[in-house]
């Protein structure tokens, strides 16, 4: 019987799947340097080797299936390889697993079970075949009312996801919040959404700025104010003007065609992330030497 801690300690060392760590365990009685060998062997722990990667690039992905839908964030080290149809299939592999699924981590999506194993051993099977560090690095699984609809929109083939819920419009109004969206890049869709310490700070800023200007403190508070106003339309979906007609904010656009919206959830790949500084032809005339 192979254990558990057995399993994990050979998987932190390799890793490789949970699946393919008990097989190889399984097939070497237990004995952990002759599992690690086994797998490499089969070319599956090389994986493990790239682990200290930057995978910045890939694809953000969404799938609507009725009143559910995925959106997700899945990288590997170069954008060659985001385009790559393997990469693809295990980005719908994956949609298609989360979709049916009700778990909110990461950390637990890579335990779902999916074709041979876990998404996590599908992860780290491709990372071996395609030579790349992949990873799934976010995901969100979102379920809508029945006088709700869904407005996806993916833009420049997957480097920027944006997934729009709104009440009572059609999903022509919500697609084009979609598409605003993903130009845009609002942080929060409504100005209530904003962390009081965000705007607390916004405003101390402001007020900084203001006194700078050489104004009086009182004429600098009512500054603020206006100011702040301009950091709404700066961040939020709602207050900002709509692309398709500058003279209406997006509020009033979807409130004109009777609806309103309710989330937003806009993935851009890398986005916060520390990206590589090699360039391609560089990287190949390394591989040559």
């Amino acid at each position: 019987m192979i254990s558990a801690s057995l399993v994990k300690e050979l998987r932190e060392k390799t890793g490789a799947g949970m699946l393919d760590c008990k097989k190889a365990l399984e097939a070497n009685d237990g004995n952990i340097e002759a599992a690690v060998d086994w797998l490499r062997e089969k070319g599956i722990s090389k994986a493990a080797k790239k682990s200290d990667r930057i995978a910045a690039e890939g694809v953000a992905a969404i799938l609507v299936d009725g009143n559910n839908a995925v959106i997700l964030e899945m990288n590997s080290e170069t954008d060659f390889v985001a385009q790559n149809e393997k990469f693809k299939e295990l980005v719908d592999s994956v949609l298609k697993t989360l979709i049916k699924s009700d778990v909110t981590t990461v950390e637990e999506a890579l335990e779902l079970p999916c074709e041979d194993g876990t998404v996590n051993d599908l992860i780290v099977s491709k990372t071996a075949t395609i030579g790349e560090k992949l990873s799934l690095r976010r995901f969100a699984k979102v379920t809508k009312g029945d006088n709700e609809t869904f407005g996806s929109y993916i833009h420049m083939g997957g480097k920027i996801a944006v997934l729009i819920v709104t009440e009572n419009t059609s999903e022509e109004v919500a697609r084009d919040v979609a598409m605003h969206a993903a130009a845009m890049r609002p942080k929060y869709v409504k100005t209530t959404d904003v962390p009081a310490e965000e705007v607390a700070r916004e405003e101390e800023v402001l007020k900084e700025q203001a006194v700078n200007e050489g104004k009086p403190a009182e004429i600098a508070e009512k500054m603020v104010k206006g100011r702040i106003n301009k950091f709404y339309k700066e961040i939020c979906l709602e207050e900002q003007p709509f692309v398709k007609d500058g003279d209406i904010n997006v509020k009033t656009y979807v409130k004109n065609n009777g609806g309103e919206i309710k989330s937003m959830y806009r993935f851009e790949v890398g986005e916060g992330m520390e990206k590589r500084e090699e360039n391609f032809a560089e990287e190949v005339a390394k591989q040559m030497k």
